[in-house]
């Protein structure tokens, strides 16, 4: 199967296309990129396909079947929406546009099309999430009743001032960077519950003067730019009710607190679950009269292997996997709302 990977930044390179290299029923076609010398780089590094700079012309080949798209946020739904109606597959890096209103619009093309659209919230082919999932499923937490999540750093705004910090690129800052892959996290194990209400707050507050901003680590620093943009949020709060568990959300990019908090807890009347993002998780309950705790032990396999794995089995077989957009735009509609809470200072009420 001919694939193509669109966009040859950060992602694209330590994910999509080591995991495209290793699947034996793909031959990466084309490299495209706006950047001609990173597409000419990456065709000279992997030793294979075509150096291109225009998306278009991998839409106009035949022997094209599918796609990643790791680009920025502002050209996901464009670059999807044209995809698909040149019989292309599309698997979407996350989140899958930057509003709610250019998701349903890749909703709608995706059934008017019949086309494939994954999107790339990767932790649904993690091990741990997996089994977690399984854990709630089989009811060995009970009622879950609450979920906490926290992804929370001291000082890590990516490439300040660049595409990731500029609203008009990104959509948004820490919420729709990371918080996306929390909150799928929650929504996948839980089973995609409705959601009811949500009461949000967002603050854009460290990294406003770029210049004199002082960071420990700095993902993306290629793209960092002093004279450029900040008008994201660098953290947020959120209280979500759903038609099940009450879900808290509390995540910075950079925080002037120096610990780094990555977690989400599972609460139910039976027991709970931490999971230590990108990690392994712990079961806490009581048992005979005692309390208990453990880690369950297994190997922990390439979530980005696997997504891909599974991205080209689906393309051949039909199958519609965890990440198609009809499962996971529940996250995409929960971030607008919480966007929309914290504009507007009140709770937002979905129907």
């Amino acid at each position: 199967m001919k694939v193509a990977v669109i966009g040859c930044g950060t992602i694209a390179n330590a994910e999509h296309i080591p995991a495209y290299l290793k699947n034996p029923h793909v031959e990466i076609k084309y490299f495209c990129d706006i950047v001609p010398e990173r597409a000419h780089a990456a065709v000279e590094k992997y030793q294979c396909g075509t150096a291109v700079t225009d998306y278009h012309a991998v839409l106009q080949d035949p022997e094209v079947a599918a796609l990643s798209i790791c680009t920025p946020n502002n050209v996901h739904a464009p670059i999807a929406i044209d995809a698909m109606r040149a019989e292309k597959h599309v698997l979407c890096e996350k989140p899958a546009s930057r509003t709610w209103d250019e998701v349903q619009e890749m909703i709608r093309v995706q059934h008017e099309t019949g086309m494939t659209l994954n999107i790339g919230v990767v932790n649904r082919f993690n091990d741990s999430v997996r089994r977690i999932k399984q854990y709630i499923d089989a009811g060995k937490l009970g009622h879950v009743y609450h979920v906490y999540v926290s992804f929370r750093a001291h000082r890590s705004i990516p490439g300040i001032g660049g595409p990731f910090t500029t609203r008009a690129i990104a959509g948004g800052g820490a919420l729709i960077d990371w918080g996306v892959h929390y909150l799928d996290i929650v929504m996948y194990c839980l089973g995609d519950p409705q959601t009811k209400t949500v009461s949000g707050e967002t603050f854009c507050q460290l990294g406003r003067d770029i210049p004199d901003y002082v960071y420990t680590n700095m993902w993306s620093s290629r793209t960092r730019d002093v004279n450029g943009t900040y008008d994201v949020d660098d953290s947020v709060t959120a209280l979500i009710r759903t038609e099940g568990p009450v879900i808290t959300v509390h995540g910075a990019w950079a925080q002037n607190i120096g610990v780094k908090e990555t977690y989400i807890d599972f609460m139910g009347d039976k027991g709970g679950i931490r999971l230590d993002y990108g990690g392994k998780f712990t079961f806490y309950g009581a048992e005979f009269g005692s309390l208990i705790s453990y880690q369950p032990e297994f190997e922990m396999t390439d979530m980005f292997q696997n997504e891909i794995d599974a991205f080209v089995d689906c393309v051949q077989t039909g199958k519609k996997l965890p990440s198609h957009i009809d499962t996971v735009a529940v996250t995409a509609r929960m971030m607008q709302a919480i966007y929309d809470s914290a504009a507007r200072h009140e709770e937002i009420r979905l129907d």
